[in-house]
């Protein structure tokens, strides 16, 4: 189970890992929080089209329907109201009603339907930063960790109400955007003469003194690039095609960094470290 804030965040992160589990005949459910309602359209070539801008929510479900049949996962939604980016100094409250400023304990028992209904053995999520400091992302971290734990309560959410307990087995977190992968690219680049599209990033890193995450997992799926940026490229209102999210060639991303990287957060098998399985210590056991 993938859980994600906005529709198109399991398309940018960890889509390829996805995909190569639904190869192996494993049922991945994605589980998106809130219907991006207050989403910009971040695509030049459709800004100012009036009818997307109407109905965005709508346009965004649509979206997410056809890179859920790329990947070949399943997805349900949570049906919270997305929070909206803030912006300015000092930042603007939040919107009244939105998705960050939920009852935790409350948002969690609509994840605890869910994984008490799928039972998913491993849970991917954000970490405590949300990846980036989105409210969305935050929120969304906060409730995977309070539902991860209780699935099993049933004092806390009774069965009569939220379905059978489960205890899943491992919870990560994303950590694809890893500064060792992006240093990486980044001179791949330079060493074949390209314009590397990280030049920016790495300098805002070292600007907000940024740490790097300890990286536990990497999984090896660069045969599945291809399936994660066309599921990408489906969210047409949030991808530029001829972005800086395509801007490596394919063949240099293969090459110099094969895997999508996560951090084991919490597990309840014996697994060693690193990893290059989510499954590990679950499938050696079974």
């Amino acid at each position: 189970m993938a859980v994600h804030a906005h529709p198109d965040d399991e398309s940018s992160k960890g889509a390829a890992t996805m995909a190569k589990y639904v190869s192996e005949g494993v049922d991945v459910l994605v589980v998106t929080c809130t219907g991006g309602e207050r989403g910009s359209i971040l695509n030049p070539k459709l800004q100012g089209d009036k009818y997307i801008e109407e109905h965005i929510h709508e346009v965004r479900k649509k979206e997410m329907d056809e890179a859920r049949e790329i990947l070949g996962v399943k997805q349900e939604w949570l049906g919270f109201v997305d929070s909206g980016l803030p912006e300015g100094d000092p930042l603007p409250p939040l919107p009244e009603g939105c998705f960050a400023l939920e009852d935790v304990d409350k948002a969690a028992g609509e994840l605890v339907k869910q994984i008490r209904s799928f039972r998913p053995q491993v849970i991917t999520t954000y970490d405590e930063n949300g990846g980036y400091p989105h409210p969305d992302h935050i929120m969304t971290h906060k409730i995977s960790v309070v539902a991860f734990e209780g699935a099993a309560d049933t004092e806390k959410y009774p069965e009569s109400e939220f379905g059978r307990a489960y205890q899943p087995l491992k919870l990560y977190y994303n950590q694809g955007f890893n500064r060792a992968r992006t240093e990486a690219l980044h001179q791949a680049m330079l060493d074949r003469g390209l314009e590397s599209p990280y030049g920016e990033w790495l300098k805002r890193w070292d600007e907000f003194g940024m740490k790097q995450r300890t990286l536990t997992t990497h999984v090896p799926c660069a045969d599945f690039y291809e399936i994660r940026d066309k599921a990408l490229i489906a969210h047409a209102t949030q991808i530029d095609p001829d972005g800086g999210w395509f801007r490596v060639p394919m063949e240099i991303q293969k090459k110099v960094w094969p895997t999508e990287e996560y951090e084991l957060a919490k597990a309840l098998v014996d697994t060693s470290i690193p990893e290059d399985d989510l499954f590990a210590g679950i499938r050696d056991n079974a």
